[in-house]
């Protein structure tokens, strides 16, 4: 597996998106020590990482809210005790993903914009922007001829120069498709790991 974020030193979310709030717990919670206690799902603001966090004594959180989960002072998370798999998630919690993951997409237009600007081919044959659903050899091609000439500057520039419809809803599809796993490339997501261990302090 590899993917477009490998030589990036930063190895933690530092803001995360509520997915769902469990105020008394799992409801079927094998680990005795969490049982009954509040737990919250949710989704990194950087990597995507789905995260399950411990909040802080008497805080509520609600769906889509915005947190602080970075080293230092967390006005609402305790800790973060581990990375989840898209099957781990409730059934609200992924229901609520492609939504938070569209808001990140939209609001962070210039990250995903360098990507468009910037992808690299992946071997003699394979390109990353083929990876992108409904992205075939002959729109790449176009892509890449439009992002010599200038850069995108918008999703909507990328739009009228190449003839792709909706590449904010392109984009979600392929970061949902990398979530669940089972992906030999990773465009905007961190491969995930077997049975981590607690990722923040």
């Amino acid at each position: 597996m590899s993917n477009l974020w490998a030589r990036d030193k930063k190895k933690f979310e530092e803001y995360a998106y509520i997915l769902d709030f469990l105020p008394r717990g799992y409801l079927r919670e094998s680990r005795p020590h969490f049982m009954g206690k509040p737990i919250a799902q949710a989704v990194g603001e950087d990597f995507f990482m789905l995260l399950e966090l411990v909040p802080k004594s008497n805080v509520s959180l609600s769906p889509g809210e915005r947190v602080f989960i970075g080293k230092g002072f967390r006005e609402k998370i305790d800790r973060i005790i581990r990375r989840l798999s898209f099957e781990e998630l409730t059934a609200f919690a992924k229901d609520e993903l492609p939504r938070v993951i569209e808001k990140i997409v939209r609001e962070h237009e210039n990250k995903f914009l360098q990507f468009l600007n910037n992808a690299p081919p992946l071997t003699t044959k394979m390109h990353s922007l083929e990876l992108l659903p409904r992205i075939g050899k002959k729109t790449m091609w176009v892509i890449i001829k439009e992002r010599e000439k200038a850069p995108f500057v918008s999703y909507e520039d990328f739009e009228k120069r190449t003839g792709v419809n909706n590449i904010v809803g392109i984009i979600i599809e392929r970061i949902l498709t990398e979530l669940k796993g089972d992906e030999r490339y990773y465009l905007f997501t961190v491969p995930p790991l077997p049975k981590e261990k607690a990722i923040g302090p």
